[in-house]
């Protein structure tokens, strides 16, 4: 088993939600859905875990999910700021309020990982298939590739509203595309409507989508730098809103870089917080896999 390591995205603002929604207590004794997809990462054998978090919130993420794992699984933090941005751009990003994106969270933590990675979301709840599925992909990663843990459709909806999604595009078990749509089932049809285009479709329930689960080995982070330097030039007239996000980058790979990314799906369910009524569904669906002994009552007793 290979040293690998997990990042753990967490510097999202959380808006919608109206909150922190990464350290909301979910479990029984106050976990967080990060608990959960660290004890499933450590189960699967992942080696050590790196946050990406924004600097006001260290001390919280420290006193809180930090010194509950640190006994258990190697941590490192990092913080999403504007330090990477080189001086001509910098008046350019001073005054947003919300990180870069999802690919600058990444680049940030280029000092702290020497070895392949899975990337995901502090909000989002994976389910052991797909975190066992990206340790052994991690394991017998061939030079060129990356990967991708896709979901099913049906298995990533939220019941109180719409949800942004990654419709993949695949042929023989390789990634082609991601395109962002805005997905809602209504009358028990999957809605999408292309946030690129506006065109609705109608999807069916065994359509692949991203939920950020992607793979890398740490030459990605020389893509990443690259584009990004592209990112803030072909932007400089507004970077106040602008984000450096993943899917562009993951395309760039495989279009200009020669990167294949592997696709494979999970049958796992995903649950996350992305309104507040999703909360209490979440709450009830850790009780339920409490209950089957999916994970143990108290996560981290020793």
């Amino acid at each position: 088993m290979k040293e690998k390591t997990l990042l753990i995205l967490a510097a999202g603002m959380g808006s919608r939600f109206g909150g922190l929604k990464q350290i909301e207590p979910v479990g029984p004794n106050g976990e967080f859905i990060i608990d959960y997809s660290i004890y499933d990462a450590k189960k699967a054998g992942f080696n050590k875990v790196v946050f990406v978090i924004k600097e006001e919130h260290y001390e919280i993420f420290k006193e809180t999910i930090g010194n509950r794992i640190e006994s258990h699984i190697k941590v490192e933090y990092v913080f999403q700021d504007n330090r990477l941005v080189p001086k001509e751009y910098q008046d350019k990003v001073s005054e947003r309020k919300k990180p870069l994106g999802t690919a600058h969270a990444i680049l940030c933590a280029k000092e702290k990982i020497n070895e392949p990675f899975a990337i995901i979301n502090a909000d989002d709840f994976y389910g052991y298939d797909a975190i066992k599925k990206a340790s052994d992909y991690l394991d017998n990663m061939r030079a060129g590739h990356y990967g991708m843990i896709a979901y099913l459709i049906k298995n990533t909806l939220s019941p109180s509203g719409t949800c942004s999604r990654g419709i993949c595009y695949e042929m023989d078990n390789k990634l082609l595309k991601v395109v962002e749509h805005r997905v809602e089932k209504i009358n028990n049809k999957i809605m999408a409507k292309s946030e690129a285009t506006g065109e609705e479709t109608e999807l069916k329930e065994n359509t692949p989508v991203s939920m950020n689960l992607l793979l890398f080995s740490k030459d990605f982070f020389n893509i990443l730098e690259k584009y990004f330097h592209q990112f803030l030039e072909s932007n400089k007239e507004d970077l106040s809103k602008k984000e450096y996000q993943i899917p562009t980058v993951l395309s760039n790979s495989m279009n200009y870089e020669e990167k294949i990314v592997d696709l494979m799906i999970t049958d796992a369910k995903w649950y996350g917080i992305t309104y507040q009524e999703d909360k209490e569904i979440i709450k009830d669906a850790f009780s339920k896999m409490i209950e089957e002994k999916t994970y143990p009552q108290n996560l981290w007793k020793d």
